[in-house]
């Protein structure tokens, strides 16, 4: 049960930054996004999305394996 909730949770912020790569490439071939009135506001928003899902799941990884002793020495506690 616990795994499963650990996959949810790293589910939400994958799909986050999935769909602010999608953003992202809209505005590079100019299409705009309804919520958005210009395509820098669409850029930005995109890559916010992106580096935060980004960073959730970098950081639940390297918490996992600070716990299990799997880093490098500098890195542990």
């Amino acid at each position: 049960m616990i795994r499963i909730f650990a996959l949810i949770i790293l589910l939400i912020p994958g799909a986050l930054a999935a769909f602010g790569i999608k953003l992202m490439r809209d505005m590079t071939f100019g299409i705009l996004q309804a919520p958005f009135p210009y395509l820098w506001l669409q850029f930005l928003v995109g890559l916010l999305f992106f580096v935060g899902g980004l960073a959730f799941v970098a950081g639940f990884i390297f918490h996992r394996d600070q716990k299990r002793n799997k880093v490098q020495t500098r890195f542990k506690k």
